[in-house]
């Protein structure tokens, strides 16, 4: 393994300091002179036409500024790539909680009470809230002018409700299927999940007086963003500005417009800056959690453990609306069709389908959580049902180096078996256990995404050293990843690198935060940078000093002559012309990546027989990386991923009783605390196997997606039930232990 001074270090959060202290500006901090705020009506029900709408009082509240609905917006559309959702509703609203009418005023109490004297007459029509009764022939349609839609992957042949399908596979699945001694058969579920940030979605925008449209959100995609109003609003691009903000969490759910396209409206009906922020009730009620799926699965296998064929469905309730998506289907919904396992005969689709609920959007491992944790249940199910261990049966099935996967992959460096055998090792998984105590065993893959970022470097002649970068990072990390990377090529402290975030005016283009791209893509566009500047500053001391280009090189504050062992600062030989020294750094790089990163994670549970109580005692977790840019932070997205899917498999859900969410607090919706937390040992398996000439891997995503199955299979190992819909509660054991006990 390569050595490095800084990186790998556990360095601290570059932007900690601001944020700790309050120095650092969210969108909501940002207060423009003339600043309105921004409030919307959304509407009581599921499904329904709007009769008519009275703005009459509303409009004559002193304090109040402008007063829009649907037909001062009429027309647009806007989305991730599916251009779909309207600002505000038009001529019916499609889910609880939808936008209707929208307020401007002096502050949130005028705008509230403008609100309050709205008057909306609805017409309630019939709704749709499952997926499987929109997806049959002749169920009304959610949307009756779908096909008028700008941004699918693949244009519908008719109207329907079913408006993206992906399907993934290989070989004959019916030939497999009759080569298997034992077909076995399940259907999975798992419910809506918020991502939990502590930022609520925000956004300022402000109409400057050269006509530019300035805007600060909390999107960590702001280059999508300025496209997408561009093309939603007819107006060129160049006339939209994203500026930074800090945002203050993101999981997946801030990649969306959400309120800048109404906040948009409102700036321009008012003639003033407006600021919209959506508190918790809104953001449980209308923001874009994590789909809501039912999985099913059919699979073959031959008495000794050998997996013939495999098959998955996965349908995803999209909700009202598919614009919060970027490629409209979940591509991690793949997994399904069998994961790394070794399966000559397989096919997998993914549906998307539009109903009476809340929009699903992105969250962490968009589809491969839903998908890993059916996939996982199965096979365990598989296992049991020929009388083989679970663990025993994966190794049996996994793929090894050379060989492709399920729907066929292929990754260089496959090391998925010695990952999970150091999972189980760790674990003592085959030590003995109490009563009722179980363990469990899944494993997963992600591999880094890619995309197109861009770096500037300047070595100025005042000795400082500064990183300009237009991503705008949303807790992960990124800024201190960077600024170790200069720090290391450069010989210096962290601290003497300065970052600069630009606006969305820096560059042409930028990918943003997402997939795990940022530190595949980044880090070499940084690295890149710092070579380019540093042959700058050598060209510049060789014509001022006389000193061979070949043998120099930077060692933190000095340039060094590697000959005589001569040193001279830098920043002196750029101050006698005064012009700093600068490289660029550009990637675009969206291919699929060689590489992926295996997890295997081990739950133990207990479980009261008397009550059904889960009770997690420990988990192991096992990762296969390559260089680890900062082991404290690598640790945290472990953490932090790993007890999301704690609170996927045991807490968490937003509830929904005919479309209407009843979880609109956390006081409802239960999210892991502390207290939930088992005991936790990691096990890490460098390598240089990685993008980039670091050789790195993904991480972010990584952790969460294997800990449902797990735990779901330690429950079933303690108790012999198994509950096959997401959250375990309590409750769903006891039914199960009761149905099995009057079996």
């Amino acid at each position: 393994m390569v050595s490095y001074r800084v990186i790998g270090q556990a360095i601290g959060r570059y932007d900690g300091p601001d944020k700790v202290t309050g120095k650092g500006r969210y969108t909501a901090d940002f207060q423009l002179p003339g600043t309105l705020w921004g409030k919307c009506l959304r509407s009581p029900f599921s499904h329904a036409r709007i009769k008519s709408i009275d703005i009459t009082k509303a409009k004559a509240v002193p304090g109040v500024y402008a007063v829009i609905t649907g037909q001062d917006t009429k027309g647009v559309r806007y989305g991730r790539r599916l251009y779909d959702v309207p600002p505000l509703a038009e001529e019916e609203v499609h889910f609880i909680g939808e936008r209707v009418v929208a307020v401007a005023a002096e502050d949130e109490d005028i705008a509230q009470k403008a609100i309050d004297l709205i008057e909306i007459e609805y017409e309630e029509l019939p709704a749709l809230f499952d997926p499987e009764v929109a997806m049959q022939d002749g169920a009304p349609l959610v949307h009756a002018d779908m096909m008028d839609y700008k941004g699918y992957v693949t244009p519908p042949d008719k109207p329907s409700n079913v408006f993206s399908k992906l399907t993934w596979g290989k070989g004959d699945v019916e030939a497999g299927f009759a080569e298997a001694d034992v077909i076995v058969e399940n259907t999975f579920t798992t419910p809506l999940q918020h991502q939990g940030y502590l930022e609520t979605n925000t956004a300022l925008v402000w109409i400057d007086d050269t006509g530019r449209i300035q805007m600060w959100t909390s999107v960590k995609t702001p280059y999508n963003l300025v496209q997408q109003m561009s093309d939603a609003m007819g107006i060129p691009k160049e006339q939209f500005v994203a500026n930074h903000a800090y945002i203050g969490g993101d999981f997946g759910g801030k990649g969306s417009p959400i309120e800048v396209p109404v906040c948009y409206f409102l700036a321009k009906h008012s003639g003033r800056p407006v600021r919209m922020v959506m508190d918790y009730v809104e953001e449980f009620m209308a923001s874009n959690p994590r789909h809501s799926t039912i999985l099913k699965m059919k699979t073959g296998v031959k008495k000794d453990g050998t997996l013939t064929a495999h098959s998955a469905q996965v349908i995803f309730n999209s909700g009202a609306y598919g614009g919060f998506k970027p490629l409209v289907n979940l591509t991690g919904a793949a997994e399904a069709g069998g994961g790394a396992y070794r399966i000559p005969n397989t096919y997998a689709e993914a549906i998307q389908v539009y109903t009476h609920t809340i929009p699903g959007g992105h969250m962490r491992g968009p589809g491969e959580p839903q998908a890993i944790y059916a996939l996982e249940c199965q096979l365990d199910l598989v296992a049991r049902e020929i009388g083989m261990e679970p663990v025993e049966f994966r190794m049996h099935n996994l793929i090894n180096n050379g060989e492709e996967t399920a729907i066929g992959h292929h990754w260089a460096d496959i090391r998925v078996k010695e990952t999970l055998q150091a999972a189980v090792e760790a674990s003592g998984y085959n030590t003995p256990k109490p009563a009722n105590v179980g363990r469990g065993v899944a494993v997963g893959d992600r591999p880094p995404g890619g995309g197109e970022t861009h770096a500037v470097i300047h070595m100025n002649p005042d000795g400082t050293v500064v990183l300009n970068t237009p991503i705008f990072e949303q807790g992960s990390g990124t800024y201190t990843m960077l600024q170790q990377i200069v720090a290391e090529e450069f010989k210096l402290p962290p601290e003497a690198v300065k970052i600069e975030i630009q606006n969305t005016d820096f560059v042409p283009f930028d990918s943003g935060v997402g997939g795990s791209r940022v530190t595949r893509v980044a880090s070499e566009t940084v690295y890149n940078a710092t070579q380019e500047v540093k042959q700058a500053l050598i060209q510049r001391a060789a014509e001022s000093l006389g000193w061979p280009e070949e043998q120099m090189d930077i060692d933190g504050t000095d340039l060094v002559h590697t000959g005589t062992n001569e040193r001279q600062s830098w920043s002196g030989i750029l101050s006698r012309t005064g012009e700093p020294v600068t490289g660029t750094g550009h990637i675009k790089d969206a291919s699929r990546s060689d590489v992926t990163g295996f997890a295997a994670q081990v739950a133990e549970v207990s479980v009261d027989p008397e009550t059904g109580e889960v009770t997690l005692l420990r988990m192991t977790t096992a990762h296969d990386v390559g260089t680890i840019m900062n082991p404290v932070g690598h640790q945290g997205q472990i953490n932090g991923g790993l007890m999301m899917g704690v609170g996927y498999a045991l807490m968490e859900e937003m509830k929904t009783e005919e479309g209407r969410i009843s979880t609109l607090s956390f006081g409802d919706y239960k999210m892991p605390s502390i207290a939930d937390a088992p005991d936790l040992k990691t096990v890490l398996l460098p390598s240089e196997s990685g993008v980039g000439h670091y050789h790195v891997k993904g991480i972010g995503e990584n952790s969460k997606p294997p800990v449902a199955p797990a735990i779901a299979n330690a429950i079933h190992d303690a108790i012999g039930v198994r509950v096959r819909d997401l959250p375990i509660t309590a409750e769903k054991v006891y039914k199960a232990l009761q149905e099995k006990n009057q079996a």
